[in-house]
């Protein structure tokens, strides 16, 4: 009952995770504001970034249970903010919360998986039910996000997480145990001021990753980037001389746990670029609805978890575990460069298969980087380890979302400007400046008859306006690849992991 409650609480993240992206096409060009478009995931993964290591570290100090229902708590509280947006600023700011919520989720949740299962043999068995709960999640949310999108409106994205949170809350305080791996907390002192330099050294990155890009290298970018190395520096320094680090930098010493979080941030970056701007590119550069590109999403997500049940039977029994993230970033990069040679022309069989590569690179990878870690860490450091491995995650999916977007932004307002160059008709800038037009009908309609009225070949321009969106988001693909050929490489430095049982038994407070 207590892995039941673990897994509701995956689903509820995972849910998140993947039904947002189908749906945020649309809810860009009710609400208006493309610029926010990137920081709309973002925002949620900035906040989770922070928090993620944070509470990880505090389930090591005093167990994990009372973060994990706070954490639902905030969590589903901020769906609902989220949902009662009316502007995109303020949808931003309410994924911010709900990220600080599912980082303490995150940060929890994975090591209570641990906790329950000291032995990785046992751990393995087990999860395969959390990756059939994941895979249900994830496989459902791009199809229902289109399904809820078309039919409810994109608002009940957001409040479908209520039933969820609900069941994750119930299961969470009934049946989760207080696990904690110290007898006494009566000698802790919390390092708020390694949280404080944690919060401030993410923040700046995040700040710096997405505006240099759009101000150039100005006073103020340097002035920022100075910050930002100051910053890490400052916590590099702190939590090396402090009794209790919240990070403790010593992790990084072992080759096995800092190639593990170097492939970790590179995962991150090419799944959350697939993630985020497939259904962008299915819907505004191939014209498909939310339903049909949330079916064409939904292999990739689907397969995480086919991949995760098949690894989860295969890795403890071959003689190289270590081989499976290899065939993972392999799948990675074809899935990626399979999206980036898709057209408007390309049948639905070859997007089909570049998707289930995709999502089966994943599911070979992203689990085998958790358990990995877990058993290259400490008793003591476990929780630590497991949230780093996530934080650092969603910091590639931070740089990846980021940088792609910037990208899509600038080559998408280029590329429309000199088509409306050539036919004469720059004054239509304004209409055409955020791929939103390309998403939703009503504005076409309306559009393409002013623009026939003023003797201009609206579709035509629209065509080029999809053209210049789909090059925009195949440039940002192609850093996708580079990533996960990266990690392919990167995999070759990951000391080979042995399933060795640890039998350490945890103190059991009453």
């Amino acid at each position: 009952m207590a892995t039941l409650g673990i897994c509701f609480v995956i689903m509820l993240v995972a849910l998140d995770q993947t039904i947002v992206g189908t749906a945020l096409p649309t809810i860009v060009a009710e609400l208006k504001g493309f610029d926010l478009y990137a920081w709309v995931a973002t925002s949620y993964l900035l906040t989770s970034v922070i928090t993620v290591p944070i509470f990880g570290r505090l389930g090591d100090f005093y167990g994990r249970k009372p973060f994990l229902i706070a954490s639902i708590i905030i969590f589903v509280a901020a769906s609902v903010l989220c949902g009662l947006s009316n502007s995109m600023l303020m949808l931003v700011l309410a994924r911010g919360l709900q990220g600080i919520g599912g980082g303490m989720l995150v940060g929890t949740a994975f090591a209570s998986v641990a906790d329950l299962f000291p032995d990785a043999h046992v751990r393995l068995r087990w999860q395969i039910i959390l990756s059939a709960a994941f895979g249900i999640a994830t496989s459902v949310g791009p199809s229902l996000g289109g399904f809820l999108t078309q039919s409810l409106g994109w608002r009940w994205v957001f409040y479908v997480n209520l039933p969820v949170g609900a069941l994750s809350l119930f299961f969470a305080w009934r049946y989760v145990p207080h696990i904690r791996h110290v007898a006494s907390t009566a000698k802790m002192r919390l390092d708020w001021f390694g949280a404080v330099l944690i919060t401030l050294s993410l923040g700046s990155l995040q700040l710096l990753v997405e505006m240099l890009p759009k101000r150039g290298l100005t006073m103020a970018m340097l002035g920022l980037l100075a910050f930002t190395v100051a910053a890490f520096y400052g916590l590099w320094k702190w939590e090396r001389h402090t009794e209790q680090p919240i990070l403790p930098f010593e992790m990084v010493r072992d080759p096995a746990l800092s190639s593990l979080f170097i492939l970790s941030v590179l995962a991150g970056f090419s799944m959350f670029s697939m993630l985020m701007y497939a259904p962008l590119l299915f819907q505004g550069g191939f014209g498909m609805s939310p339903r049909e590109a949330g079916l064409l999403i939904t292999p990739l997500v689907a397969c995480i978890t086919v991949a995760s049940i098949v690894n989860g039977r295969v890795v403890t029994r071959i003689p190289n575990p270590n081989i499976m993230m290899t065939v993972g970033f392999v799948l990675i990069a074809l899935s990626c460069l399979g999206i980036v040679l898709s057209q408007r022309g390309t049948s639905t069989s070859f997007m089909l298969t570049a998707m289930l590569a995709g999502g089966f690179g994943l599911g070979l990878v992203l689990p085998n980087l958790t358990v990995f870690a877990q058993q290259a860490a400490s008793r003591e450091h476990l929780g630590i380890a497991t949230a780093l491995l996530q934080s650092l995650r969603m910091i590639g999916g931070m740089l990846g979302t980021a940088v792609t977007g910037t990208l899509v932004t600038h080559m998408y307002s280029s590329g429309v400007e000199k088509a409306l160059e050539s036919d004469h008709a720059v004054q239509w800038m304004a209409e055409f400046k955020d791929p939103e037009i390309l998403v939703n009908h009503d504005i076409q309609s309306t559009l393409l008859s002013q623009m026939l009225s003023a003797g201009h070949n609206g579709s035509a321009l629209l065509d080029a306006a999809r053209d210049a969106l789909v090059g925009a988001i195949h440039m940002g693909i192609a850093l996708a690849i580079i990533s996960a050929l990266a990690g392919l490489w990167m995999v070759r430095k990951v000391p080979l992991i042995k399933f060795a049982s640890k039998k350490v038994e945890p103190v059991m407070p009453e």
